[in-house]
């Protein structure tokens, strides 16, 4: 835009000077020229003529030399008038380009920062295997879903050296990256501790393979993951939408993709609903390197995950957990011998929507901002009884409060209306400041402590 207009500026001048040059030629008059015009014309012999005098007419012929000679002396000087034109205009022309290449270059900064990201952090992903062939299924959606093999770099960590997993495992080639627990060493135990052998085996994997990813690979943030887990389409979205959160608010500890109340018809359908909870939830959870520093000196022998719940590891802090899990177990049988499963696993829902959690806005899941609302909405509802409730004599569906008292109270309450009644540490499951969320009968419900509540109870457990 701008070398046009200065192109139009240079015709427009040479366009005016041939102009001029053109109607003085035709102008000029035929008689006297007196000398003070002679003057104003050429600007260069003032002083060498007496204004008054007027100069000799000759005859006809020298009278066109004469009228030749003063449009020379006009035309040198157009020419001075357009050099210095020209010079002005180059200067015009040098300070446009210099103008536009400085414009084009905060254009393309602009650009930049308007588009530009921050860069996607790395997070490993961490399968733990053992004996099951099945695992083929967990990778197969891992790998289907994950939108980066560089940003999640899949490491399983196999025990018990079963090589038909092995097998199995190393099929996927450089897709994931294959390590073996060394220890195959047997733990000796006594008495009852016997029958617990497999916990004391999965605790001892546990700790070599977070030790060996956070130290031996250098990663700072791991998503956990077993080898019986089937995973939503949004299983990495969530996960990296949730780290910033996890990095930067204090009170958090873990992210889990996992709602321990998640039976259907137990669960709103929006799937882009998330809580806090100071339950551990496990089942796909992700954790930074800062906490393993914190745990790996002191990681229990067996039962790694009840021993994480207690008060000196979780120090009052909480996880982030979905609404819809993002993660389903379809291992029934383990070393758990199918505890909970049939009563209650296998009834979860999985999501099965993709939600873009990364464009949305999750900075409510902070605790400053979380927890005034939180406290509000839980006790600004109407306290009803479960015999209310289970006898659908409510006159409205509108969210209600069922208020609990103590261990005992709050068990009756959750085995009524059916979500699970256990506590550890003191901490019912999902719970947060004491209070269980939940939907029954397609109305939400707040199993909560009094609005004195004044924290977690460790021998309610």
């Amino acid at each position: 835009m701008r070398r046009r207009t200065f192109y139009a500026i240079v015709s427009l001048a040479l366009l005016s000077w041939a102009g001029l040059t053109f109607h003085l030629f035709l102008q000029r008059p035929q008689g006297k020229l007196y000398k003070h015009q002679l003057k104003n014309e050429v600007p260069w012999l003032r002083g060498l003529v007496n204004e008054t005098q007027p100069i000799q007419q000759v005859h006809r012929s020298s009278k066109l030399n004469d009228q030749l000679d003063l449009l020379e002396l006009e035309l040198q000087k157009q020419l001075r008038s357009n050099e210095e034109l020209l010079i002005k205009l180059r200067s015009l022309k040098k300070k446009n380009i210099a103008q536009e290449k400085d414009s084009k270059s905060e254009e393309i900064i602009k650009e930049s920062n308007s588009t530009s990201v921050k860069p996607s952090p790395i997070i490993g992903v961490l399968v733990f295997s053992c004996n099951r062939i099945t695992i083929k299924r967990n990778l197969d959606q891992l790998l289907k879903y994950r939108p980066s093999k560089e940003q999640f770099p899949i490491v399983v960590s196999q025990d018990c050296g079963h090589e038909p997993t092995t097998k199995v495992i190393q099929s996927y080639g450089d897709q994931l990256t294959l390590i073996r627990q060394p220890d195959q060493s047997d733990i000796p135990l006594v008495g009852k501790e016997k029958k617990f052998k497999g916990y004391y085996k999965i605790a001892r994997h546990y700790g070599w393979a977070l030790n060996k990813t956070f130290h031996g690979f250098n990663y700072d943030t791991m998503i956990i993951v077993e080898d019986d887990l089937d995973i939503s389409p949004d299983f990495f979205e969530y996960f990296l939408a949730l780290y910033p959160i996890l990095k930067s608010d204090l009170t958090l500890w873990c992210i889990s993709a996992w709602n321990d109340n998640g039976k259907n018809g137990m669960v709103a359908e929006n799937p882009e609903i998330l809580h806090r909870s100071d339950f551990f939830p496990g089942l796909g959870w992700m954790l930074t390197k800062d906490l393993w520093l914190e745990l790996q000196n002191k990681w229990p022998k067996a039962f790694w995950d009840d021993w994480i719940r207690q008060p000196a590891q979780r120090k009052e802090r909480a996880c982030i957990r979905p609404e819809i899990s993002r993660t389903k177990t379809f291992g029934k049988v383990g070393v758990s011998n199918g505890l909970f499963y049939e009563k209650h696993l296998k009834f979860i829902r999985l999501n099965d929507k993709f939600v873009p959690f990364t464009q949305k806005d999750l900075s409510y899941l902070k605790k400053d901002n979380y927890d005034v609302e939180f406290v509000k909405l839980v006790y600004g509802t109407p306290a009803v009884t479960v015999q209310q409730l289970t006898k659908g004599s409510l006159s409205h569906s509108n969210p209600v409060r069922v208020t609990y008292t103590s261990k005992d109270t709050f068990k009756k309450a959750a085995k009524a209306l059916g979500i699970m009644d256990d506590f550890k540490s003191g901490v019912p499951r999902t719970g947060y400041r004491g209070v269980v969320s939940f939907l029954y009968k397609r109305r939400w419900v707040y199993l909560a402590p009094t609005a004195e509540w004044k924290g977690y109870d460790s021998t309610w457990s």
